[in-house]
């Protein structure tokens, strides 16, 4: 483990006679790492008889909705007003697989002018600097990873039971897409280890999140793949365009797009895979890429972006089809990372 920064310092705090109360929160629409930290976190806190809530900046997948107390978590957008009044009576704000406090949109002027200290638990380049309590490193998988490891350094490893360990056993296997990204170590399998050991069933994770889709998000990805698939021969990079239109022809919901930009990767000598879809306040992108090629650059760069080194995202305020030209033109200013 490194640069664990100054976490241990937690640990009085959430010994004391009087337990601290504390809000878990995350970035928008979560993914399973998001959710999966979270809940594994609320779950260890009830173990631990400490006050705890989770409040998501907005919905999420159905497919996440089988983790154990998902029910309890708050969203943001449909209870405002009773986010607000726990947040500002908390003592601690864990944030949670997010470094800046944009990622969580109208959420984050909140958690910045709460009295309570702020906790960061993340893996994601160039963090902020707004939390009192930094657990980051890049070295790690994912967050569930560093949830485990915040555990572990709290000397309550024997506390994990399966409720726990599911839950950060779902954000592993996501985040490294079935342990096979860069970001996978030997810890990491050490970790995946422990919690198959405390109950998580890969099998039954694997398909509640995997083999779980509707009927219109099998049809809207066939039709992704088959009519919206651009090969950019010439820059080795894959590229698929979605309008409002086409959303709403397929009804898909939030969490039906998830893994779509991954399809890309898959093509032999694509070494970058793109989405831009075209949402209602915005046109949001998904960069994943292999080997040199910097999507967290590039995102940053060109689309008020950023994230992982292989796996990024942005947005912007364009049109799509400014945003499909701007996209391309700037795949020239990166042409020596994408030609082999």
């Amino acid at each position: 483990m490194k640069n664990l920064n100054n976490i241990a310092d937690l640990k009085p705090l959430l010994e004391a006679a009087v337990k601290p109360k504390v809000i878990i929160t995350t970035h928008h629409k979560p993914d399973a790492d998001a959710l999966g930290s979270s809940l594994g976190l609320y779950n260890y806190f009830l173990k631990k008889n400490i006050p705890a809530q989770i409040i998501s900046p907005t919905d999420y997948g159905d497919f996440l909705k089988w983790m154990p107390n998902e029910n309890s978590v708050i969203n943001f957008e449909e209870f405002e007003e009773k986010s607000i009044d726990l947040i500002s009576d908390a003592d601690l704000i864990f944030c949670l697989d997010f470094n800046a406090l944009k990622r969580i949109h109208k959420l984050g002027d909140i958690v910045k002018l709460a009295p309570a200290q702020k906790v960061l638990i993340d893996h994601h380049l160039e963090p902020e600097g707004f939390e009192d309590f930094r657990l980051w490193t890049t070295q790690a998988s994912s967050t569930a990873e560093l949830i485990f490891w915040f555990i572990e350094l709290m000397g309550d490893v024997a506390l994990i039971d399966a409720d726990i360990a599911s839950c950060l056993y779902a954000g592993i296997v996501t985040d490294t897409a079935s342990f096979k990204h860069p970001s996978t170590t030997a810890t990491t399998h050490r970790v995946a280890a422990v919690l198959l050991e405390k109950g998580a069933k890969s099998n039954k994770i694997y398909e509640a999140i995997y083999d779980n889709y509707s009927e219109n998000r099998t049809r809207f990805i066939g039709f992704c793949l088959s009519e919206k698939l651009q090969i950019l021969k010439e820059y080795n990079t894959a590229l698929i365009v979605v309008t409002e239109d086409e959303l709403k022809k397929f009804h898909i919901l939030t969490g039906d797009s998830e893994g779509l930009v991954n399809y890309g990767l898959s093509i032999s000598g694509i070494l970058f895979s793109v989405l831009i879809v075209d949402r209602k306040v915005a046109r949001k992108m998904s960069f994943r890429s292999k080997d040199k090629f910097p999507a967290n650059e590039f995102a940053r760069k060109y689309f008020n972006g950023g994230g992982h080194f292989n796996a990024a995202g942005g947005e912007s305020m364009e049109a799509i089809e400014l945003v499909e030209a701007k996209f391309k033109e700037a795949l020239n200013q990166y042409k020596n990372y994408l030609t082999t």
